[in-house]
């Protein structure tokens, strides 16, 4: 199950792009920028895209939505409480600076405790509010997408609109750190880390 990581955009969000090796489908998780080195894997690795996966809906990591949607007719996901986010974008973009995306719409809205299928591999879903109020974490067997909720030895902010760290903490004792401590953790910015790393060394959560 490959897992390929590209750092997009001036923010440097990652987006990930798992695949199946049987049946050569991916997901797309959180395509922030840059949507045509997105696209430039798929096409190499000769990949479908059947789901694009969004953690939440900040700007940096839906600006490449639509052009990957309209390129490769895949479902988009986001959690329903994200919706003023998401309708929000260009608003966001104008407030730092950075041009305007296409607009998109969301295919399918989430609740939390979903499970996403991308050829043989299972994506659950998580809700972990706090950072933003329809946050959510995909877990993949033992790779955990975790979005801006956990970072290496740090967490997510939650002093924009919607955020509040009580939220945030009880979202990651209650969701995350109850994981094998071996779960890889893939962050929205930032290096890889995993859960016991994070119990072990993370200040946030000691």
């Amino acid at each position: 199950m490959p897992i390929e990581t590209l750092a997009l955009g001036r923010l440097e969000t990652n987006c990930y792009i798992i695949s199946c090796r049987e049946t050569r489908q991916a997901a797309v998780i959180d395509p922030g920028d840059e949507a045509e080195k997105i696209l430039a894997v798929i096409a190499n690795n000769d990949l479908t895209v059947s789901s694009i996966l969004l953690t939440h809906g900040h700007f940096d990591h839906v600006c490449a939505v639509a052009a990957v949607k309209k390129a490769t007719g895949a479902t988009v996901y986001a959690h329903e409480n994200e919706k003023l986010n998401l309708a929000s974008v260009a608003l966001q973009t104008q407030f730092f600076g950075f041009p305007a995306p296409l607009p998109f719409e969301v295919d399918q809205w989430l609740r939390g405790g979903e499970v996403v299928r991308t050829g043989a591999l299972t994506l659950e879903v998580l809700n972990t509010p706090g950072h933003s109020p329809g946050g959510v974490c995909f877990l993949m067997g033992d790779d955990l997408f975790s979005g801006d909720v956990l970072f290496y030895e740090s967490i997510g902010r939650s002093d924009l609109p919607g955020g509040s760290a009580e939220q945030l903490l009880a979202a990651i004792r209650r969701q995350l750190l109850v994981l094998p401590d071996t779960t890889r953790v893939h962050p929205g910015h930032g290096k890889a880390t995993t859960i016991a790393h994070e119990k072990k060394y993370n200040p946030f959560l000691q």
